[in-house]
């Protein structure tokens, strides 16, 4: 099983966009949907797959901490 971190869209260029996860920044291509800088996506085998909205990656970022 894989875990997949959201990361957020820092930049786009056609159908690639560079997500920041943080700790490191990786590239992605956009097969399908629309996606913006400021986005917060999931990207597995180099390709976005889904936009995650940013009340659920505050509460990905408050259990990965496991703060209550």
């Amino acid at each position: 099983m894989c875990l997949a971190i959201p990361g957020k869209i820092i930049e786009i260029k056609e159908d690639s966009a560079v997500i920041d996860y943080g700790s490191e920044r990786r590239k992605a291509r956009i097969v399908y949907g629309n996606y913006s800088i400021g986005d917060f996506a999931i990207a597995q085998g180099g390709i976005v797959i889904e936009k995650v909205p940013k009340s659920q990656v505050k509460q990905w970022i408050k259990l990965v901490k496991n703060e209550s």
